[in-house]
């Protein structure tokens, strides 16, 4: 049994509760814990509705979002490497709705309606969304090896201006929200050629508040500007995204050209594969992250219903018992800001745990404060709690669960594309060249190194470390570098270097200058043929005396 488990009580905690898995932890924590808070206080009307079984049974979920044509759905089928049911590409603005790719044993298309009332989806509460935004979202499965690890949502082009936004027939911005408060991964997709960032798109980023962790960037089509274009593209879309992404950290963001067609422009292959690999490395993650994730969106919307019970409770609190009621609460919504305050000081909340005032003071609106509930401290004792000793259970039990059984990362389609052989990421480049030659790779050099290596007089083929380092040093590398190429090639440890060695010590320098990472072992293919175990020999020999 898992260490924060208390043994003498039957292998249950001091509350009476077990968990057999991280999943079922949460699940039990927020319906014992944290929804009693948020049903009270209204939490779900305002905030976000309530959470399901399936929104902690899920698989993990990357939201991809951008402007019409920048290759969100080209960018799929990339990663799947086949088709999907419902998939529609072109320059014009091709999907007009959600598409949830889910992995099913049969492939097809689910409606929206049928999707929300399907207890095993966790998309059961965008029902709130009404038949407007349900005829407009489908849920495509089909057995694909890449949706066994994670589900991908795909969106609808983002246009500019105010018609576009408000014939869609449903809070666009509201759905981003709700998606990107239970994806793991939010892909934000950008043309080369489309950098400008429309109303509707930066009211899209402002959906994604306080889910700043979750957001990548992707420069789609990168391929199709030279380098010098590339440099200055890059730098007005940071530009751009500084606007609107208000964080003092830089955002990520990967170069590349995600479809399976020849480069326009190749004079920069080799970065767009390191990019591609970054990004996969990224959503391969997501698995084993998963649990993690879940656990810190929980801690978030804890600290926020908190939040949200004290607001509820203090408005409550001001209303008077019989008259004036009505300019009570218009009054109280004026100061809302001022109330902000006030909490911070009295509970002391942190600024970046209340929600947008604007917002707010449009929702209040709709309510009587006179009806709102007064302040339970049962209810709040009860989520500090939680916060305090059950969080960090169920983060060793996370722990004990990733040392038992590693979840499975994402494989399949573009992920097994170039991760082996010749076409894998860095293949005869850098410290690998020559891996698979008969021939010592530095033996090309070897005659340069060797004139180097002579004019120093060596005595009995051999230089001392003092004359290896005056010549080292002229490469300007730092001296943690030069020491660990000087362990890796001196292969007999005697302090010295002979021709072979010292040619050796050039050629990792030489790697090393061109932009290659050293490795912590000297490889067998680099290792100087004079110093080279005979295995056949030993074999031999210890046949021999046998």
């Amino acid at each position: 049994m898992f260490s924060w488990v208390n043994k003498e009580q039957g292998g249950r905690n001091k509350d009476g509760e077990m968990y057999q898995t991280v999943t079922e932890g949460l699940q039990q924590l927020y319906s014992k814990k944290l929804f009693p808070l948020e049903e009270t206080y209204l939490f779900h009307d305002f905030h976000s509705p309530a959470l399901e079984a399936a929104d902690f049974q899920s698989k993990p979920m990357v939201l991809l979002v951008g402007q019409y044509s920048t290759g969100k759905t080209t960018f799929i089928r990339y990663l799947l490497e086949q088709d999907f049911p419902g998939m529609r590409i072109g320059p014009e603005p091709t999907t007009d709705g959600f598409i949830a790719v889910m992995y099913g044993e049969n492939e097809g298309i689910v409606p929206g309606n049928a999707l929300v009332v399907d207890p095993k989806k966790p998309f059961r509460k965008l029902n709130a969304f009404g038949n407007a935004f349900l005829n407009r979202f489908i849920c495509s499965q089909m057995p694909n090896q890449v949706l066994q690890g994670i589900s991908i949502i795909d969106t609808p082009g983002i246009l500019s201006g105010e018609k576009q936004r408000v014939s869609r027939g449903y809070d666009f911005s509201e759905v981003l929200r709700w998606f990107g408060e239970r994806v793991d991964r939010i892909i934000l997709l950008f043309d080369a050629h489309k950098l400008d960032i429309s109303d509707e798109f930066s009211e899209a980023i402002k959906a994604f508040r306080g889910q700043d962790d979750k957001i990548r960037v992707v420069l789609n089509k990168a391929d199709q500007v030279d380098s010098q274009q590339l440099m200055r593209v890059y730098g007005a879309l940071m530009w751009s995204l500084g606007k609107v992404i208000n964080t003092p950290e830089v955002v990520r963001v990967y170069l590349g050209s995600f479809w399976a067609k020849p480069l326009q422009n190749t004079e920069n292959r080799r970065l767009f594969e390191a990019e591609a690999q970054d990004l996969f490395k990224d959503i391969q993650g997501l698995p084993r992250n998963a649990a993690l994730r879940k656990l810190n969106d929980l801690i978030k919307r804890a600290r926020l219903a908190k939040v949200h019970a004290y607001i509820i409770s203090y408005l409550k609190k001001e209303m008077p018992s019989l008259f004036g009621k009505e300019k009570k609460k218009e009054e109280l919504i004026m100061r809302l800001p001022e109330i902000y305050t006030i909490l911070q000081r009295e509970h002391h909340i942190s600024p970046g745990d209340f929600p947008n005032v604007v917002k707010m003071q449009e929702q209040l609106q709709h309510y009587d404060f006179s009806k709102f509930p007064s302040l339970k401290m049962k209810l709040i004792e009860s989520v500090d709690k939680m916060l305090a000793n059950k969080i960090s259970g169920l983060m060793t039990m996370i722990r004990d669960e990733e040392s038992m059984a590693p979840p499975a990362m994402v494989s399949g389609g573009a992920f097994e594309g170039s991760q082996d052989g010749p076409f894998g990421q860095g293949y005869g480049e850098g410290i690998s060249a020559g891996s698979d030659c008969e021939d010592w790779i530095v033996s090309r050099d070897k005659h340069k190194y060797d004139e180097i290596f002579y004019s120093m007089n060596p005595i009995n083929g051999k230089i001392s470390g003092v004359n290896a380092k005056k010549e080292m040093m002229s490469s300007s590398l730092p001296n943690t570098v030069l020491g660990k190429i000087w362990k890796l090639a001196d292969c007999d440890k005697d302090g010295m270097l002979d021709d072979e060695e010292f040619a050796l010590a050039q050629h990792l320098i030489k790697v090393k200058l061109e932009g290659y990472e050293l490795p912590t072992e000297l490889p067998h293919h680099l290792v100087p043929p004079a110093h080279r175990k005979n295995e056949v020999a030993d074999i031999l020999y210890n046949h021999d005396e046998d």
